[in-house]
């Protein structure tokens, strides 16, 4: 996988708990995937919303919490457009970057109604590695595509154009779009393509999802959540052998609460700390942690 990620970066792409799958028919109404209707108003989420996320490590001896991950939304317009603009940061903690420092900083503008991604950046530094992108989209019917303002520290900067379909989201985006899935459409045990762009290509993998679920989320409590599988990209940090599972809430907020994902070497995971802001109520969670 041409995605240059350490352990933590990865825990973070995996907050992208249920992608899209494969283009359906010929318009944007098909939305991709089964979701619940996309306007403002039905959204799983609004503007002022907060998530924290505590990243975990496990390898031989090791057990322990290396980083945390911090997703904001608020609204913006975008060349006059109303959008919601989301930011997400993530980290290594202070004693883990004497190892390992890592920084992530992606930003995603989107439309407020039937959220059309308008633009995307990214800002990474992972020990030496340091990866750049800013996406521009422009939606003109066959000839739509990303320009894109790519940086490595390996391939140096490069401008290039990246083909884009109905179906192509970046990361930020595709995570919001993603929690209005309608669960009641989606058959459990089917494998359902997915796809998102990052860096300078486009990457298609799948979901399966496996039923509802009882989970205990260290610091949060129980949740009743549905419970998903995603296939990983082999490369640099995931072995491409096995899934990563991924708990969302069963409610109408759609939070991710809880993954793991195996990597080359050792477990990195990824639960809920905290929230705030959140669209509707957490009724998912029935037994909070005091």
């Amino acid at each position: 996988m041409r995605v240059a990620m350490s352990f933590l970066s990865a825990a973070f792409l995996s907050l992208v708990p249920i992608f899209l799958s494969a283009q359906e028919g010929n318009g944007r109404e098909t939305f991709c995937i089964p979701v619940k209707n996309l306007h403002p108003d039905s959204l799983a989420f609004d503007e002022g919303e907060h998530l924290r996320f505590t990243m975990h490590y496990v390898w031989g001896t090791i057990n322990s919490d290396v980083g945390w991950a911090t997703v904001n939304l608020d609204r913006q317009s975008f060349n006059g457009i109303p959008a919601f603009h989301c930011k997400v940061y993530g980290q290594t903690t202070r004693i883990f970057d004497l190892f390992f420092k890592v920084r992530e900083d992606f930003q995603s503008w989107f439309s407020c109604d039937s959220l059309v991604p308008l633009r995307f950046t990214r800002n990474t530094q992972e020990g030496r590695y340091i990866a750049k992108n800013d996406y521009i989209y422009y939606w003109e019917g066959k000839d739509s595509h990303i320009k894109a303002n790519v940086y490595s520290s390996k391939k140096g900067e490069r401008s290039i154009e990246i083909p884009l379909t109905k179906c192509t989201f970046d990361l930020p985006a595709l995570f919001f779009f993603a929690r209005n899935m309608d669960f009641s459409k989606v058959r459990p045990g089917i494998r359902y393509p997915m796809t998102f762009s990052i860096d300078d290509d486009v990457y298609d993998v799948y979901f399966i999802m496996y039923g509802r679920e009882i989970k205990d989320i260290k610091g949060l409590g129980k949740v009743r959540t549905v419970k998903f599988a995603a296939k990983l990209l082999a490369g640099g940090v995931f072995t491409g052998e096995e899934d990563m599972m991924i708990w969302i809430s069963d409610d109408d907020n759609r939070l991710p609460v809880y993954f793991e994902a195996p990597l080359l070497v050792g477990t990195a995971s990824g639960r809920l700390e905290s929230y705030t802001g959140l669209k509707h109520p957490f009724s998912s969670l029935i037994m909070e942690r005091k």
